[in-house]
């Protein structure tokens, strides 16, 4: 067996396996030397000797040392996190691309393009991934792809050859190869051990009038103020582009690579979880159903290890009477839409801006009907760009902002969005804005804003704080909070 050293404290690991603390999950993984199996910190089957216990980082690093992954607490179902996401920028940036399907497939990258658009030579990314994984980028990307098999064949009714293709493999022949070399069974194997009650449970019909529906149970760590989310959501919610059919649920549409569909989650508190329903238009989308679950869990905001980040805010003294522990950052599909919503808010109030966005998205989104159920789409970039955006009663000054933004993005789609401070009417804080929603930058403090600012201000002032100075106060306060100025933004908004 490969020893690898978990930069988690060892007694803090052995600590939350035995509570079963779930403010851990994902966090590391626990792997048992005698059944050669590795778990989930919440695993409930009966707590090994500790003699017989090594913890790891990563699901990754405990299959790299020979163990399979245990088929009662399922690795693949844990929140995504490691020690050191929010630190390492460029590392960030190369899981999410890959975890996007770019070097998966038959039209996948290779190591040395994904390094390029990067910025960075292949020898770096390389190095990377073996210093801060214990693995080579080729070998992350494939047990991403297991785990999404894994995932699928468990809770779904799909296919084996539909999964295979779902999870990016090119043939079933390699699909089955690698699963039984790396999981150390085969693919039908684990589809017979799970629970027939349970698939028909969590999949009444896949196919119905040619469209896929699936339901997924998407895993976070405690604590989610999701009252505060879900209500974020309601007041700038879209007609038929978005739905929050109840307390504990908010859905909405997604287009991918030209692929439409749309989900509902809602939220199973007890077991820390959201049940996610996922309609497709028809199984030539199967191949987008990684990124696309990439997505539901970057708008929801599931990977964060947010206890770590309230404990960071906490420390902040002006605020730390105050705040809200489970705050998180509800997303938005993309960076586009995030910019549309930006610049339509401007200068105008939360009421507002949402009625001109409703009006934006009936005018000129895209209606399509998926899985039985009319629906509206976000407005193509290519769309805005020429659109006369008469409906919108609000300055001819943003109008034109809103044509050049749609304009730049159809001709410069993977473009950096500073790269939007060159187009007239956009400046800073609608870039900012659109990193926080669309790309879910976790550290974006919205110093600019005007509510943050009154609201900094305020609690400085009552505190009997010197409050003179507010940009020292912001740079003061940005540089401490690191990484995780968004979820300050988000705690000022919601004070």
């Amino acid at each position: 067996m490969v020893e690898h050293q978990c930069q988690i404290d060892i007694q803090a690991c052995r600590k939350a396996r035995l509570a079963r603390d779930p403010r851990f999950d994902g966090q590391f993984f626990t792997g048992v030397l005698t059944t050669k199996i590795y778990c989930r910190p919440i695993c409930p089957a009966v707590s090994p000797k500790e003699q017989n216990v090594r913890y790891f980082d990563t699901a990754l690093q405990a299959a790299n040392a020979g163990l399979r992954p245990c088929l009662r607490c399922r690795p693949d179902s844990a929140p995504q996190s490691y020690a050191w996401k929010g630190t390492q920028t460029t590392l960030d940036r190369a899981k999410a691309m890959i975890d996007s399907g770019l070097i998966s497939g038959q039209d996948g990258l290779s190591v040395e393009t994904l390094a390029s658009r990067l910025g960075i030579s292949s020898r770096y990314l390389r190095k990377l991934f073996q210093d801060k994984l214990g693995t080579s980028v080729k070998s992350y990307a494939q047990y991403q792809q297991l785990m999404l098999a894994k995932q699928l064949l468990h809770q779904t009714k799909l296919s084996i050859t539909q999964v295979a293709f779902a999870a990016g493999f090119n043939s079933i022949r390699r699909f089955n190869e690698v699963f039984q070399q790396v999981l150390q069974l085969t693919p039908s194997d684990l589809r017979k051990r799970a629970s027939v009650t349970s698939l028909e449970n969590k999949t009444e019909s896949l196919e119905k009038k040619g469209r896929i529906t699936l339901n997924l149970q998407l895993s976070f760590r405690p604590p989610l103020s999701w009252s505060q989310q879900h209500h974020f959501y309601q007041v700038r919610a879209v007609q038929n582009m978005e739905w929050l059919d109840d307390e504990s649920s908010y859905g909405r549409t997604f287009i991918i690579n030209e692929v439409s569909g749309y989900f509902t989650a809602k939220l199973d508190s007890v077991a820390n979880l959201f049940n996610v329903e996922i309609v497709l238009e028809d199984d030539s989308a199967l191949p987008q159903l990684g990124l696309i679950i990439n997505g539901i869990r970057r708008v929801l905001d599931l990977n964060a290890n947010i206890a770590q980040i309230d404990k960071a805010l906490l420390e902040l003294t002006p605020i730390s009477s105050l705040m809200r522990t489970g705050l998180r950052l509800p997303g938005v599909w993309s960076t586009f839409e995030a910019g549309c919503r930006a610049v339509l808010g401007q200068q105008v109030s939360i009421v507002q801006a949402s009625k001109l966005l409703n009006q934006l998205v009936l005018a000129y989104g895209e209606e399509r009907m998926v899985g039985g159920r009319r629906v509206k789409l976000f407005p193509t970039p290519a769309v805005i760009a020429t659109a006369e955006l008469s409906e919108l009663k609000m300055p001819g000054a943003r109008k034109k902002a809103l044509n050049g933004l749609a304009q730049f993005v159809t001709e410069n789609p993977d473009a950096d969005l500073a790269d939007w401070l060159t187009i007239k009417g956009i400046g800073p804080w609608t870039v900012a804005y659109a990193k926080m929603r669309g790309l879910s930058d976790p550290d974006v403090l919205l110093c600019g804003d005007l509510v943050v600012k009154k609201r900094i201000l305020a609690l400085y002032a009552e505190q009997g704080l010197d409050s003179d100075n507010y940009t020292e106060i912001t740079e003061s306060m940005a540089k401490q909070i690191a990484p995780w100025g968004s979820y300050l933004t988000f705690q000022l908004w919601n004070l």
